[in-house]
């Protein structure tokens, strides 16, 4: 188990939860990644590794019918967006016979289930080089080609594709957090319209867009205002086919709205 606190509330009972997490049938380990900018706003120092066990070599999530190597040492946050499952599954019903577009494509995961989905052709975008190995690996794990890799940053790797007349059948933006707090909204407000005007500039004729936020300051009606405004600029008319978000294992509660951090919509284009 992997795990991360956040805040001085949760941070008082730290050990509580580490000898209870290690009490879980099947646990063996617990590894800790309390590290981020969330911590240091709350007054905490970083707290990275072994908390409990023994970490094992290699570590795997498992995830349907996929299997994905996990960093959880030098990975994003906790080594593994466990909070995308659900958008994971939609995508993968999405990409047979499709050309698929995955920016911000991290270790590759979206990437896999296209593939493993029967996807035409699949092109992953990410600005880390040592995460593109391990989609790479991901791809190899499960069977599959990953497809293209592309190193680079991806608003300037996007711009390039529109340059040259690009398109695809199914685009996913899962960007990073652009809005730490409110006081960053603005400058993430046009961070978040820039991506989706390429990515809705990309998108063939009946294509679908697959597009999040998972700042907690971005509203969802801020972020569906956001897209409107970046498909209309790109001269697309689009439709809302679904809204997107954290899997039911990700619970809000009614007096912390700001925890429903992941917010998502899948579009599709006329």
């Amino acid at each position: 188990v992997v795990m991360q606190i956040t805040t001085v509330g949760i941070e008082r009972w730290r050990d509580a939860v580490v000898s209870t997490l290690m009490t879980i049938d099947g646990v063996t380990c617990v590894y800790e990644r309390s590290d981020g900018a969330d911590r240091e706003r709350e007054g905490l120092t970083n707290r990275i590794g072994l908390a409990a066990g023994t970490l094992p070599s290699t570590i795997y999530a498992v995830e349907g019918n996929e299997k994905y190597n996990v960093n959880v040492e030098e990975g994003h946050k906790t080594g593994f967006y466990i909070d995308q499952r659900d958008s994971r599954a939609l995508a993968g019903r999405l990409s047979r016979g499709a050309r698929v577009l995955n920016v911000f494509g991290y270790t590759g995961s979206f990437s896999v289930v296209a593939q493993r989905n029967g996807a035409a052709s699949v092109t992953t975008v990410e600005s880390s080089g040592p995460a593109l190995e391990i989609a790479r690996q991901n791809g190899e794990l499960n069977g599959v080609d990953i497809g293209e890799l592309i190193e680079g940053d991806a608003f300037e790797v996007l711009r390039r594709m529109r340059d040259r007349r690009a398109e695809f059948d199914l685009i996913i933006l899962d960007p990073p957090k652009y809005a730490t707090s409110t006081a960053h909204l603005e400058r993430a407000t046009r961070k978040y319209k820039d991506i989706n005007l390429l990515g809705a500039k990309l998108l063939a004729k009946g294509g679908h867009l697959m597009t999040f936020s998972c700042s907690g300051a971005m509203t969802a009606d801020l972020f569906q205002k956001v897209v409107a405004g970046a498909a209309l600029d790109a001269k697309r008319k689009m439709r809302i086919v679904q809204r997107l978000g954290q899997p039911i294992d990700h619970p809000v509660p009614l007096t912390f709205p700001d925890s429903e951090y992941l917010k998502g919509l899948l579009l599709q284009a006329d």
